[in-house]
């Protein structure tokens, strides 16, 4: 195992204390170091918290910021945050509107943040996303999981609540945004958790993973490496052909790496994502190519396609001030 690193059990604390430092004008480091929180609050908003294993930068501490989240709690490396952390943060940026959860669909992200709301017993409510259209929900415990279309749910709603949309209207937002977005990725290597000190997976170097999960889950099914086109065509019919009759008209189109691949890859994946929607009814109108929701150092990508409206749009064009996005600002 080759990583920069100092210690395996150091690993998470020394990152945070980087990000924060590096980014003090947008983030702080919240009580104990429990969550990473906005610098500067806006009182009278609602609080958005999010959170879950490390591993996955920059979410969910990469989107703090104006126009996003107020918190995020970082577990160890692909492991769940607990309770207390998500209780600590709730505290911290419930300015009197109240504290809205976003929580990716595991098992122990969603029970560690229902257990949380229990404990604060006040004013929070959940959004759960689930837009991995890889995993049917009678083969895993839990439903589909949630992978990078949480990115958008976070930035849509972020820009919501900047506007002083309530709780309810913000929860509302955040369900409708998750039931029109659709993810599908692709490994074509492992990736090493510092802990483990060896690969996640065995997976050899003419296979690829088709439908990978970000903790290296597996997906689909194993096969020989294919062209870009043949693996977009894949994805993007997979997504297509399940969000129905939903897949006629503008969209977002994410091609998000999950961390060893090449800027040139996604963006060569981009443009046969793109060639493909086309002609399925899907208009892209807005993209976002780069690495935001990772899987360590695997190489390969995911591609997300939300279905946009009036609002959905003005409020992904909304500004945003984060460590790992930003504009309008």
């Amino acid at each position: 195992m080759k990583k920069l690193i100092n210690a395996v059990d150091a690993v998470l604390a020394e990152s945070l204390a980087g990000f924060c430092g590096a980014h003090a004008d947008i983030v702080v480091a919240g009580e104990e170091g429990k969550f990473v929180q906005r610098a500067r609050l806006k009182s009278g908003k609602v609080g958005l918290v999010s959170g879950g294993g490390s591993g996955h930068e920059p979410l969910h501490a990469g989107f703090v910021g104006h126009g996003m989240l107020d918190a995020a709690c970082p577990g160890q490396v692909f492991t769940s945050p607990t309770p207390d952390q998500m209780l600590a943060a709730a505290g911290a940026v419930d300015t009197g509107s109240g504290v809205l959860f976003i929580v990716k669909n595991y098992e122990g992200d969603v029970m560690n943040f229902d257990m949380a709301k229990e404990m604060a017993g006040g004013n929070i409510a959940t959004v759960i996303t689930n837009d991995d259209v890889a995993v049917a929900n009678s083969t895993y415990s839990t439903g589909r999981r949630g992978v990078a279309g949480t990115m958008v749910v976070e930035k849509i709603v972020g820009a919501g609540a900047e506007r002083g949309c309530d709780l309810g209207a913000l929860q509302a937002l955040g369900e409708r945004v998750n039931g029109q977005t659709r993810s599908m990725g692709v490994a074509l290597t492992s990736c090493t958790v510092p802990a483990a000190g060896k690969p996640t997976f065995d997976i050899g170097p003419d296979e690829m993973e088709m439908g990978v999960g970000i903790h290296g889950e597996p997906g689909r099914r194993r096969v020989k490496l294919q062209s870009a086109d043949a693996i977009a065509k894949e994805m993007v019919d997979a997504i297509v052909g399940d969000l129905g009759a939903a897949a006629k008209g503008e969209a977002l189109l994410l091609v998000n790496g999950f961390g060893g691949t090449p800027l040139m890859e996604l963006y060569l994946m981009y443009h046969a994502a793109a060639k493909l929607l086309a002609p399925a009814g899907v208009k892209v109108v807005r993209s976002l190519v780069g690495n935001y929701v990772t899987s360590l150092e695997m190489a390969g990508c995911s591609i997300t396609v939300t279905m946009l409206d009036a609002e959905t749009k003005a409020l992904w064009d909304a500004p945003v001030h984060t460590a790992a996005l930003r504009w309008g600002m």
